[in-house]
């Protein structure tokens, strides 16, 4: 029996270090999840999928992208797009209170994307993931940049805070990541 358990437990450990190995280094780490204490692990939620990263905050003039943000998720999710929301105060335009900011999301905007707690999204002070964004393409210039991930986890596209969420562009950026073998 323990030679059971101790096979499995080595084989579970086995298979967790293959997923971090065949993690893309953009997606290595976790964020906590906006109005919980659960983490999202970027990994687990996200390799493998066509992902759209924007940066977030309430008290910016582009907050009702939120609206067009969540119709572009809906429109596009049964082809396995995911969206991930990342308010920061970065710029000075989100609030302290993060129920403020789970309010503005969740109950003005209906927003069921992942949205992580306010985060730096840049300099020094950036998580992982928007360091790595960073290094693909570029630092987020204002609120509400956008970044296409394709399933590599490698950015497909960058687009500024004028970019709205029925673009175009980004539109075709979503579906070339879309299109992208695992």
């Amino acid at each position: 029996m323990n030679l059971r358990f101790s096979t499995g437990l080595l084989l579970a450990l086995f298979a967790g270090a293959l997923q971090a190995a065949e993690c893309p280094p953009l997606l290595q780490g976790q964020l906590q999840q906006l109005r919980s204490k659960e983490q999202i692990d970027l990994c687990q939620r996200f390799a493998g999928k066509p992902l759209l990263v924007v940066n977030t905050a309430s008290y910016c003039g582009f907050a009702p992208q939120f609206k067009g943000l969540e119709t572009l998720y809906q429109g596009y999710k049964d082809q396995g797009l995911e969206v991930l929301g990342v308010p920061s105060n970065d710029f000075k335009q989100e609030d302290a209170d993060t129920s403020e900011t789970a309010k503005v999301c969740f109950v003005n905007y209906g927003v069921t994307f992942a949205m992580s707690e306010p985060q730096h999204v840049r300099g020094d002070d950036a998580v992982p993931l928007f360091r790595q964004l960073a290094e693909q393409s570029s630092a987020p210039r204002w609120n509400f940049y956008k970044y296409v991930v394709g399933r590599d986890g490698k950015v497909i596209a960058s687009f500024s805070s004028l970019t709205t969420p029925d673009d175009e562009d980004l539109r075709k950026a979503i579906e070339q990541a879309i299109a992208q073998q695992p």
